[in-house]
């Protein structure tokens, strides 16, 4: 691509685009219209379920280091490391390591899925409080809505 082509495609992008606030609609529709992002509340639930959904399998799964444990809490990879330990094999060793690297990975891996699924339940419930928030002082006394010319008042 030459470089005064890359110009040209800038100058038509910036032509398109009207740089002014405007709420609730694009240029030329009736509001709305077809938004680069559109999230609604049923989205963010049903993913924030299905974080929940996974950091429960996730959770009882993939205990590598609690499977089949012992009286003192060992699972049975930790009992086998031990074994090979006292055997003077070195595997044991590298046996423990890879038992407390995938657990501290694990532990990662279900802390974000913990964090993903509390966020959206948290976002959900604020932007419906901030959207009543928004609705009610949008209104005048009488139930009216709010003219734009008041609207843009607050934005000079």
């Amino acid at each position: 691509m030459a470089w005064d082509e890359w110009e040209q495609l800038k100058n038509r992008a910036a032509e398109k685009h009207d740089t002014s606030m405007q709420l609730n609609s694009q240029p030329g529709s009736g509001g709305g219209g077809d938004a680069d992002l559109v999230v609604h509340q049923d989205d963010l639930g049903a993913v924030g379920h299905e974080a929940f959904q996974l950091h429960a399998r996730l959770h009882d799964q993939v205990d590598i280091a609690g499977a089949g444990a012992d009286k003192s809490g060992a699972g049975t990879t930790m009992q086998a490391a031990a074994a090979l330990k006292s055997h003077h094999f070195d595997m044991g060793s590298g046996l423990e390591t890879t038992v407390s690297v995938w657990t501290s990975q694990v532990k990662a891996v279900l802390q974000a899925f913990a964090h993903i699924s509390n966020h959206l339940d948290y976002s959900q419930k604020l932007h419906a409080r901030d959207d009543e928030t928004i609705g009610a002082e949008m209104r005048n006394r009488d139930g009216s809505a709010v003219p734009v010319s008041v609207l843009s008042s607050y934005f000079k």
